[in-house]
């Protein structure tokens, strides 16, 4: 299934964010963002490490790379936001 949806933020990262948050309809709360270059040049891979906190308090850690930090950072919350929504639904038993 695909989806198309807009949003606004502070910059584009944040602006993703709010966009996948739409999509999902949940939303995690960010702790932690870092990004390191995982490969040498000028096109170097960029690896974004984020945490979320959900409601509960619990903590989730998502990762992705890329050669754009913006879809690094994309992969890395929709990876940390999936670990999420899969705890939520064995809980449920789902």
């Amino acid at each position: 299934m695909k989806h198309v949806v807009c949003a606004t933020g502070t910059g584009p990262v944040d602006a993703a964010y709010k966009a996948v948050d739409q999509v999902v309809a949940v939303h995690g709360d960010l702790s932690e963002f870092s990004v390191k270059a995982i490969t040498r040049g000028i096109d170097a891979i960029g690896e974004v490490t984020v945490r979320i906190t959900a409601e509960d308090g619990k903590v989730y850690t998502g990762r992705g790379a890329d050669n754009d930090i913006v879809v690094s950072s994309a992969k890395a919350y929709v990876n940390a936001i999936n670990r999420m929504i899969q705890t939520t639904r064995s809980k449920e038993g789902k």
